[in-house]
């Protein structure tokens, strides 16, 4: 009987389970690596991008996006699934800025994210977004990072990842990760877990990585010589 349980969004199983959201968090978990970081002087995001071809641009991402100036995000899953999300992200951004004159508070716009992603597991006729998503930036209260699931549940985090190699990562967080550590600390972290996460899938050419200082609150995409170094130092 279990198959007739999955060809709709809108029924549950006799488990209590939604299993096309299941499907999606399993296409989720195959998806590259996605991370992100929140120490005391800013936010950290990475992933690993995996290029389609030879002569692609590297200075072109499908993995990490910019929302607002004080915040951006990364994927593990559908990058076409996510400019959608990031598009409404970077809408409700510029609204909150003409409305209130001011940077959109984080909570507030994974919260908005949030309905639009849950909306999708309530209705016939549609699918769940396939993708995790980690929003990170720097607002009034501070660094801040939050993770939202094909589901529509986001949760709060110093550190996460989604995607392949998860549990690796995670377990790499938990045993080094510090509130008060630098920014520079962090970046390490985040690019040694990706390279316990992925082997030699890690390398200079697939590694993205991005950061919001508190200082500044500006979001940067760093550069193939910054990662460079950053990869030195790690290995």
């Amino acid at each position: 009987m279990m198959p007739m349980y999955d060809r709709g969004v809108t029924a549950f199983s006799p488990e209590g389970r939604i299993l096309q959201v299941e499907y999606a968090l399993v296409m989720v978990n195959n998806s590259p690596t996605a991370l992100g970081l929140a120490p005391e002087e800013g936010v950290i995001l990475g992933g690993i991008e995996r290029k389609q071809d030879a002569l692609q641009d590297r200075s072109f991402s499908h993995k990490i996006f910019k929302i607002d100036e004080h915040v951006g995000s990364v994927v593990a899953g559908f990058s076409s699934d996510a400019r959608v999300l990031v598009d409404l992200a970077r809408n409700e951004a510029q609204v909150n800025r003409l409305v209130y004159d001011e940077p959109v508070d984080i909570e507030y716009l994974v919260r908005r994210l949030s309905e639009v992603v849950q909306s999708y597991t309530q209705h016939a006729g549609a699918r769940p977004f396939g993708l995790s998503l980690i929003v990170g930036g720097v607002d009034l209260v501070g660094p801040n990072l939050y993770q939202l699931d094909p589901s529509g549940i986001y949760s709060k985090y110093f550190a996460s990842a989604s995607g392949v190699g998860r549990s690796i990562v995670m377990d790499k967080m938990k045993e080094r990760y510090d509130k008060t550590m630098t920014l520079a600390d962090a970046k390490k972290l985040a690019v040694e877990a990706l390279k316990a996460a992925n082997k030699e899938e890690a390398t200079l050419d697939s590694i993205r990585l991005a950061e919001i200082k508190v200082e500044d609150k500006v979001f940067r995409i760093l550069t193939e010589a910054e990662i460079s170094e950053i990869l030195k130092a790690a290995s």
